[in-house]
């Protein structure tokens, strides 16, 4: 069976995103081993410069890396990524699986988006949308999207 981590920056605080996400894990978990790792946001100032987001974004990278394998498939979740639909996510999703692939590693970023070495161990970058969601929503629509993969690739109803 597959392994799945959906690695992410700070923490889930409201209940209804945390009933989404428990949801969609309890349906996902006759497809896949998934599991959600989350790492601390890295604190700055509310005066916010440019220096001091790419210093942010520099020390979370480090946290999320600590937490990727050598071996790990990882798609690093971006608004500047490759934007895809449903069926073309779950056919790259099964070529993956095909592929022999032990182990898909989802990195969501903090406020200010992605450090650049989480951008270079990435083996692609996915945007979900050109519009920006919270962090806390990303969470729910990308393990909505892996769960509706598994149920294009298995050709149950779900996706219409």
């Amino acid at each position: 069976m597959i392994k799945i981590k959906v690695l992410a920056v700070g923490k889930i605080k409201e209940r209804f995103h945390l009933e989404a996400i428990n949801e969609l894990l309890k349906r996902l978990s006759r497809f896949a081993e998934v599991k959600i790792e989350e790492v601390e946001e890295y604190k700055i100032s509310s005066h916010l410069t440019q220096s001091e987001i790419i210093k942010a974004n520099d020390e979370e990278a480090k946290f999320l890396l600590k937490r990727v394998k050598d071996s790990d498939y990882v798609i690093a979740l971006d608004l500047w990524g490759h934007q895809v639909s449903s069926e073309e996510f779950a056919k790259n999703m099964q070529q993956l699986i095909d592929s022999g692939q032990r182990q898909i590693v989802f990195i969501i970023g903090g406020s200010y988006g992605l450090g650049d070495k989480i951008r270079k161990r990435a083996a692609q970058l996915l945007s979900l949308s050109k519009m920006t969601f919270t962090h806390q929503m990303t969470r729910v629509i990308i393990l909505e999207q892996i769960y509706r993969s598994f149920k294009i690739n298995n050709n149950e109803g779900y996706h219409k």
